[in-house]
């Protein structure tokens, strides 16, 4: 399980480090109907090189923090990814 921080409406999207505990994570959408978190799982699952339907919520589907299961994914490797 992975915490997440999502940065909507942004230019540059992509993995963003980490800030405190949570991985940052940028989209281009805007969080309306939805569009935001597809943004973020297909974001996260390309990071990752994993199949989509081996992202999912856990938590926080309404708020910019949020709790994704990345089916396979380490811890080691989230941190690798985020650059840190």
């Amino acid at each position: 399980m992975v915490n997440v921080r999502v940065a909507p409406r942004s230019s540059r999207p992509g993995l963003d480090g980490i800030a405190g505990d949570a991985l940052r994570v940028r989209v281009k959408s805007a969080p309306v109907d939805g569009k935001a978190n597809k943004e973020l799982l297909e974001t996260v699952a390309e990071a990752f090189g994993l199949a989509k339907s081996r992202v999912s919520f856990v938590s926080g589907e309404t708020s910019k923090n949020k709790k994704l299961l990345l089916a396979g994914v380490t811890a080691r490797e989230v941190e690798e990814a985020a650059g840190t």
